[in-house]
């Protein structure tokens, strides 16, 4: 096998490495397809150092199709203190390959300070965080005129229930269920980018 081939691959413990996560994480990543990978005869799974590349810079992965320019891309802030959580959020997001900026949180605290530098269209927000959580970060931009032109999403293991439990969310705030459902996140980026180009 020519050297150009072999270096095309890496072991999952290699992956891992690379990646900064636990060989368990990258098992199940390799598992869902979120990184490309085989197996051997032999029975040892080779990971795709293209794939692993390309959740460690995202934002590389090339030109998204459609609008470019700084004012026609849409400006979303994930604000999640998962950092393995994150890395899938910026790989899943960038594969779309729709005109996005993505920048993230991992606090409520953060998350103010980016939304007043940023402005941002669109927040993925989880409600369980260090520091300021999501439903005191969401209740101080309701406040503002920061929230004006913003899309929140919620993004939470919690039910009904336990929102309701710790005060609710305001309303327009729009709630999904965890495991994050990429595909529902993609329509509503896509609905902003319409409603944008209709203006």
């Amino acid at each position: 096998m020519p050297n150009s081939v072999k270096s095309a691959y890496c072991t999952t413990s290699e992956a891992a490495k690379l990646l900064g996560v636990a060989l368990r994480t990258a098992q199940l990543w390799a598992n869902s397809g979120i990184l490309e990978a085989w197996k051997t005869d032999g029975g040892h799974r080779r990971i795709s150092v293209a794939s692993v590349q390309r959740m460690l810079n995202p934002e590389g992965t090339g030109p998204a199709l459609g609008a470019s320019s700084p004012e026609e891309r849409l400006k979303v802030l994930v604000v999640e203190d998962d950092s393995v959580l994150l890395k899938l959020y910026k790989l899943r997001i960038n594969a779309w390959n729709l005109p996005i900026d993505i920048s993230t949180a991992s606090n409520g605290y953060e998350a103010l300070m980016r939304v007043g530098r940023e402005s941002p269209d669109m927040m993925i927000s989880d409600l369980r965080m260090p520091g300021m959580d999501g439903f005191l970060m969401i209740r101080h931009l309701t406040t503002s005129s920061f929230r004006e032109g913003m899309e929140i999403i919620v993004v939470t293991g919690l039910d009904e229930v336990n929102i309701t439990k710790e005060g609710g969310l305001p309303r327009g705030v729009t709630i999904l269920p965890k495991p994050v459902p990429f595909e529902k996140l993609r329509a509503i980026a896509e609905q902003i980018l319409v409603r944008r180009a209709a203006l």
